[in-house]
């Protein structure tokens, strides 16, 4: 009956609200690439829900545009995002390997990720978490990274921040694009896109292929030989129909297939369930399909005041891993997880300058997984699962005064598991003066269990959600006329009742339970300089104090694994009168522990802080055409983001971009 609730409740909101204001929206703008400021004011969606001069947003958000991500020539979207604040990301090897992304210290199942508005957070994951080995920058468009707890709009997992990728719109009656990029490790990227716009409907569709031969993903240092390969293909749609002014029909579709190569736990003593298992050279793969679609219908009522929005998403994951030398059988996982989820939206105006964003969403989750030797040598059983989250969420944003912009929030959300949970957040933005902001921000995020923590052999049905509040404080400063840019912004998060492993590492011995608590800490600067026409300058630094507060445990007031306690970027592009454009790019990640899982106990080890630089070129032949080339590494510099994984050394890279 809950869901019956929300959803009449919200429809009744919807078509029973008083008919005397008129929202306005800024429309998005076309932000260069190379920092310079513009007239019309960017615009963001992920804070709110609904489109939101950025002036007007009190969270934290960084706005990755289209221009900004074919500057930075990265393929992989995780390493575009490690450039942005606050964000570290680990990889067990090179291109391809189970890649984690940390927001302000969160746990790597803590960040939502959303493409073209549809959640893909792996329900057959252990944790939910998200691999962001498989995503690509394809066909995207844009990129907005929501950092801190943001449950009370996005629900489940939203604790640490949200990542919403958002694929291209075709701007023109026929249009197209297409790229080409060679170089190190056998590297081959191939995309392209075309779409057209008309006055009732627009569509796209892009395509891209990426195969690499890569590196040992067991270190080299420690023994790795053979080369684990990468290779991905991806397709993204758009179609959009006005069946009146008034209605529109929203079609999204995104689609990626790959299969990787990797190292697992090649001895002996890992086939026999023994605690001295160890990470070696072997010759296991994996292939990975995942399916993301969105059908929806867009409303405008009430002369425009009223815009609903009901949809219909969907995300599928199915992942299929084999060891030809393991005895018995040569599978060694099989993991299928869905979800399906029925929305509605509305964002209304409330009077001038106070607008309202509610809904309520139904959504389902099943898994299958099977592991098949434990089956055969230790008599485990496939898990067959699913649950559902019923919520309704609610979220008022007012100009209260002149300049200043109050954001408040609540969400309840029903579990078939563990029952009700109700979160909320509040936030504000002041412009103070015309170059300068203030903004402050307060947050809770929750996480359900997931499926394989409640319904697995070690399952544990007893099992609360892991609990957050997050809280942030900042300043934006404007000089020269948008010349320089500087921000600062203090942060802080306290999470309650995670979900660990508890007992034996090996099956089936252990269950998991909520026994941990962490806190982060920490300050976020950034800057923007443009120094003329030709020379950017962009620099970020993030200090990062978080810390396992456990209470009685033996890792209680340590630094949590595989997150940097410093982390900085820094950008210097100059465009020569040539029109060549250079960059050359610095990251610097501080030492971060992890554990060596190569031994038992587990021991905890130190991997070194390490400084990467890459040099970028492009040069635009004709206005529709463009050569570039990068060297990542330049100084070929060995690194770890995890223990005893590899990771790329100095890498050569070119290609072409052409458009039409």
């Amino acid at each position: 009956m809950r869901p019956i609730r929300y959803f009449t409740a919200a429809s009744l909101a919807a078509f029973c609200a008083p008919a005397w204001a008129l929202a306005q929206v800024a429309p998005t703008p076309d932000v260069a690439g190379s920092g310079a400021a513009t007239e019309v004011e960017t615009v963001v969606v992920t804070a709110n829900r609904s489109p939101t001069p950025i002036s007007q947003v009190g969270q934290s958000i960084t706005v990755l545009t289209g221009s900004a991500i074919r500057l930075d020539q990265e393929t992989d979207v995780a390493d575009i995002l490690v450039r942005t604040p606050g964000l570290v990301l680990d990889r067990n090897g090179g291109p391809g390997q189970p890649t984690s992304v940390f927001i302000r210290g969160a746990d790597s199942d803590h960040t939502v990720l959303l493409i073209d508005g549809v959640k893909v957070n792996d329900p057959s994951s252990p944790g939910t978490g998200v691999d962001f080995s498989t995503l690509l920058a394809g066909d995207i468009s844009r990129i907005e990274v929501l950092r801190g707890a943001q449950s009370t709009l996005y629900g489940s997992e939203a604790i640490g921040g949200v990542v919403n990728i958002i694929t291209a719109d075709a701007t023109k009656p026929f249009e197209g694009d297409a790229q080409a990029e060679g170089g190190s490790y056998g590297t081959a990227y191939v995309k392209g896109a075309i779409g057209g716009k008309e006055d009732r409907y627009d569509w796209r569709l892009g395509a891209y292929y990426d195969s690499t031969d890569s590196v040992s993903a067991f270190d080299k240092v420690f023994g790795g030989q053979e080369d684990d390969g990468f290779h991905s293909s991806g397709l993204s749609g758009r179609f959009r129909y006005d069946i009146t002014p008034d209605l529109q029909f929203d079609q999204r579709a995104y689609y990626t297939a790959s299969r990787k190569e990797f190292d697992g736990e090649g001895t002996p003593a890992c086939y026999t369930g023994q605690p001295t298992c160890m990470t070696a050279d072997d010759a296991e793969f994996g292939r990975t399909q995942q399916l993301v679609d969105y059908t929806g219908l867009n409303l405008s009522t009430l002369d425009g005041r009223l815009k609903n929005r009901i949809a219909l998403e969907y995300f599928q994951s199915l992942t299929r891993d084999e060891d030809p030398n393991q005895p018995l059988t040569k599978e060694t996982a099989n993991e299928l997880g869905r979800v399906t989820t029925f929305e509605y939206e509305g964002a209304y105006a409330l009077a001038a300058g106070y607008d309202l964003v509610f809904g309520a969403e139904d959504e389902r989750s099943t898994i299958s997984s099977d592991t098949p030797y434990d089956d055969i040598a230790f008599g485990s059983t496939p898990v067959k699962a699913d649950q559902s989250l019923d919520s309704g969420y609610g979220q008022i944003t007012g100009k209260v005064l002149p300049g200043l912009t109050l954001t408040g929030g609540v969400r309840e959300t029903a579990n078939s598991t563990f029952g009700s949970h109700v979160t909320g957040q509040a936030s504000a933005a002041w412009q103070v003066a015309p170059a300068t902001t203030l903004r402050a921000s307060f947050g809770q995020g929750f996480k359900a269990p997931s499926l394989f923590q409640l319904y697995s052999a070690n399952g544990n049905t007893s099992l609360r959600p892991e609990e957050a509040n997050s809280w942030d404080a900042g300043i934006e400063q404007h000089f020269l006329d948008d010349h320089i840019v500087l921000q600062a912004t203090y942060f802080g998060r306290d999470t309650t009742n995670l979900i660990e492993f508890v007992g034996a590492s090996f099956f089936p011995f252990g269950f998991y339970q909520n026994v941990n608590k962490n806190r982060a800490e920490g300050v976020e600067l950034e800057g923007a300089f443009r120094v003329d026409q030709a020379l950017t300058l962009t620099a970020n630094y993030t200090f990062n104090d978080d810390e396992d507060r456990t209470a009685a445990a033996a890792d209680l007031g340590k630094q949590l694994s595989r997150r940097s306690k410093n982390t900085a970027n820094f950008a210097a592009t100059y465009v020569w009168p040539i029109k060549l454009s250079t960059t050359l790019a610095v990251r610097y990640a501080g030492r971060s522990n992890d554990e060596n899982f190569n031994v038992f106990p587990y021991q905890q080890v130190v991997l070194g802080s390490y400084t990467l630089v890459d040099l970028r070129a492009s040069y635009p032949i004709r206005d529709n055409l463009e050569l570039y080339g990068r060297v990542e590494n330049l100084t070929d510099k060995s690194y770890e983001t995890a223990y005893s994984y590899g990771t790329l050394g100095r890498a050569a890279y070119g290609g072409v971009r052409v458009k039409f």
